[in-house]
């Protein structure tokens, strides 16, 4: 008599969103993660739903009220929070439950306050394993007191880039864009992020002060909403700068691919999307040398000081006026970017990490 196959019981996981930022990795990870048969459920705000659709990727969607990330946790078998105030929510609807917690670093970086300070140090002592996207977050986190912070990189969708992975571009639709945003006879830079303080976009606006000496002068467009926006905007109208402020844009990534330059002046930065996006591409990349940015970048990009706009506005002239030096790093971008974690290999290792966590608990 043959006797059943013991069945293997499902690996069941919620993914606790701190934001609709860093929804983009989640749904990367949901995707992955329902498609190795993990059950997979995604707790975040309601607007992250429709901008990410994480149902479609096969994970189940709950709002992040606080009652139903308790629901949810009830049934996991290991919750991964992705960000620090993501994981201080997690920690909290978890007490006194011994389901392990995963956190993947996303903070801003240190120098943020005593209240940041506090809660960087009761998620970093609570999750059982840290992940960190570069290996500045690892150190912070085992600076917090983490128990066991690893890197763990977050890569971004190819497709999110709107190109071909060989850098095939459609050289029509690049001379569209450039006509929709006014720069068909003009140099084009671009910056992508949300409008807050930590992206250093009053230090970009010191810059473009300076490119109005250039001719043809370059029009710097920046993607992205946030609170800085009133403040920014009155800036550029005082000032006569040649930047326009476009707003949140679906269409970010294939803005980027028609620009001449990418600009990245924050304050800090893990493993910054549009620095992925523009390397992949082959835009050449005018960044500031901080967090995870040199270690994700190495020589294909140009890279500069925080908060200096003076070295800032003058590496991007300088990769205006010398077109063979931006060939060279759009080709060192593409070769760069070979080097990175696929997505499948970033699902690989994070289903690597819960399988050690529930070994634990065998």
């Amino acid at each position: 008599m043959s006797s059943s196959p013991v069945p293997v019981p499902v690996l069941r996981t919620v993914q606790v969103l701190g934001g609709v930022s860093g929804g983009a990795h989640v749904r990367s990870l949901a995707t992955g993660l329902a498609a190795r048969g993990v059950r997979v459920t995604v707790c975040g705000p309601v607007e992250s739903e429709g901008e990410y659709d994480f149902t479609g990727a096969g994970a189940r969607f709950t709002p992040d009220a606080v009652s139903a990330l308790r629901a949810a946790c009830v049934e996991a078998d290991v919750v991964h929070a992705h960000g620090v105030r993501a994981g201080m929510r997690a920690a909290l609807a978890l007490r006194g439950r011994r389901v392990p917690l995963v956190v993947s670093w996303h903070g801003a970086g240190p120098g943020g306050g005593r209240l940041s300070l506090l809660l960087e140090r009761h998620v970093a002592r609570a999750a059982a394993i840290v992940l960190g996207a570069s290996s500045a977050q690892v150190d912070l986190a085992r600076l917090r007191g983490a128990r066991d912070a690893r890197l763990a990189a977050v890569a971004v969708a190819v497709a999110a880039t709107g190109t071909e992975p060989s850098g095939v571009s459609d050289a029509s639709d690049h001379g569209k864009v450039r006509a929709e945003l006014g720069a068909v006879e003009r140099p084009l830079l671009i910056a992508v992020g949300s409008l807050v303080p930590r992206r250093g976009y009053s230090v970009l606006l010191d810059a473009a002060r300076e490119w109005r000496n250039l001719d043809p002068m370059p029009l710097l467009v920046i993607a992205g909403e946030g609170p800085m926006r009133a403040e920014l905007a009155r800036r550029i109208q005082s000032e006569h700068l040649p930047v326009r402020l476009l707003g949140q844009r679906r269409d970010a990534a294939r803005l980027l691919a028609a620009a001449d330059v990418a600009v990245l002046p924050s304050r800090w930065e893990a493993r910054s999307p549009l620095a992925q996006e523009a390397l992949r591409v082959g835009v050449p990349l005018v960044a500031t040398a901080v967090g995870g940015v040199p270690e994700l970048v190495g020589a294909a990009g140009v890279l500069v000081p925080y908060g200096d706009a003076g070295a800032l506005a003058a590496a991007v002239a300088g990769l205006l006026a010398d077109p063979a030096r931006r060939g060279e790093l759009a080709v060192a971008g593409r070769a760069q970017a070979l080097t990175w974690p696929s997505e499948d290999d970033t699902v690989a290792q994070v289903l690597s990490v819960y399988d050690e966590l529930m070994s634990r608990l065998r």
